[in-house]
């Protein structure tokens, strides 16, 4: 173990000093080679000043940020992007582009907005010359995203079933996708939805909890993957982790039997913490909206602290190019044995959100299915309606 360790420390040096130092003559820019002629301090100068400012929290928000087209690499310099449809209301009615049409200046009076409160979202002008946005329903980055997760979701569970359907389980061991997915699907519906929903309810809430689970375990996974069609910020959205807890809280207080409510207006505590100031009802009140916030704060800060984390620990590349090859090739090689860390760390971050935004989910609706309590404070068996 300790000899492939060395080799892999080996060579992730060979691949990143190299780099480095490439990295460190290149940012000096196209007059650097003219910094060996003069004395000590002006070379110093010299190459200071050409090697270029990093914005270190642009690239950061860039790359965890949402955008109207899909960058994948840079060759050269020429980006390799992929614009995407956009779709917008404006003040002269509706309109259905692709984003490059944006790169030439402003198209049928729309543009993207550099600054301000709009920064980065396409605008327009109103009579004033006040900068306004228009109704945008374009398919943005993350909405790309969201849309092949999803489909890779589906195609995940359907390559499952026909396993299942042309196979005799009582026969044959699950092969391929189905081999993969039986011991989760198992594991969470036998030890998350039905250790936590009584009675028969677990049955009805077994396929939200599962696509829930799934659906977030592949955009998490998605989010690490740097190339395309992976790397958008789905579930490090605040945006698409609101949506997701709205879900599970229409699950929870729609179909609550009368004991849940009960317990809400009218819990069983001393009359005095209920009347004439009702404390405890106000407070399992606010806990209903708590619950949602809880489930979607939490979801999309680890992922978007996750992401930010491994960008950060990229930008010390950069950073470090004015402190010289050494110093820089160093730093390099710290930055990628911490970013492969990071990048395993957040593959086992990305399985724990998506089992506790489930299991979180799974108690909160059990919650709202418990039995009315005896005399002797245990649960009974929730109803079944």
């Amino acid at each position: 173990m300790g000899r492939i360790i060395r080799h892999i420390i080996a060579i992730i040096a060979a691949v990143t000093f190299p780099v480095a130092a490439l990295t460190a003559n290149d940012a000096k820019g196209p007059a650097a080679g003219d910094t060996a002629s003069l004395p000590g301090e002006a070379a110093a100068e010299t190459a200071e000043e050409t090697a270029p400012v990093i914005d270190i929290k642009a690239m950061l928000f860039g790359h965890i940020g949402d955008s109207y087209q899909w960058h994948i690499t840079k060759i050269g310099d020429k980006d390799i992007i992929i614009p995407l449809p956009v779709i917008v209301h404006s003040s002269t009615g509706w309109h259905v582009f692709l984003s490059s049409r944006l790169e030439e200046g402003p198209y049928k009076g729309l543009y993207c907005a550099e600054g301000g409160k709009y920064d980065g979202k396409i605008v327009e002008k109103d009579a004033s010359g006040n900068e306004i946005r228009p109704l945008d329903i374009s398919i943005t980055k993350n909405v790309a995203g969201l849309m092949i997760n999803g489909i890779i979701v589906v195609l995940l569970v359907l390559a499952c079933s026909r396993w299942y359907r042309k196979h005799d389980v009582l026969k044959e061991a699950p092969t391929g996708v189905a081999a993969v997915l039986e011991p989760v699907i198992n594991f969470i519906n036998d030890d998350v939805i039905k250790a936590a929903i009584p009675g028969n309810h677990s049955r009805k809430y077994a396929p939200y909890l599962l696509t829930a689970f799934f659906f977030i375990l592949v955009n998490n996974l998605m989010g690490i993957v740097p190339v395309f069609p992976g790397g958008a910020n789905t579930t490090g959205n605040i945006a698409v982790t609101l949506t997701l807890a709205l879900f599970t809280f229409v699950a929870v207080n729609l179909f609550a039997n009368r004991h849940y409510w009960k317990d809400i207006f009218w819990p069983e505590v001393p009359w005095w913490l209920k009347a004439p100031v009702p404390l405890i009802p106000l407070t399992e009140l606010l806990g209903i909206f708590t619950k949602p916030f809880a489930l979607m704060i939490r979801l999309f800060a680890n992922i978007m602290a996750g992401h930010a984390i491994i960008l950060s620990f990229v930008s010390i590349i950069f950073l470090t190019v004015k402190l010289g090859p050494v110093i820089n090739g160093t730093m390099s090689v710290i930055t990628v044995v911490f970013g492969i860390f990071m990048d395993l760390l957040e593959i086992l971050v990305a399985f724990i959100q998506a089992y506790v935004f489930t299991m979180l989910s799974a108690v909160f609706i059990g919650l709202a299915h418990e039995g009315e309590k005896s005399p002797d404070g245990k649960t009974e068996i929730a109803e079944n309606n």
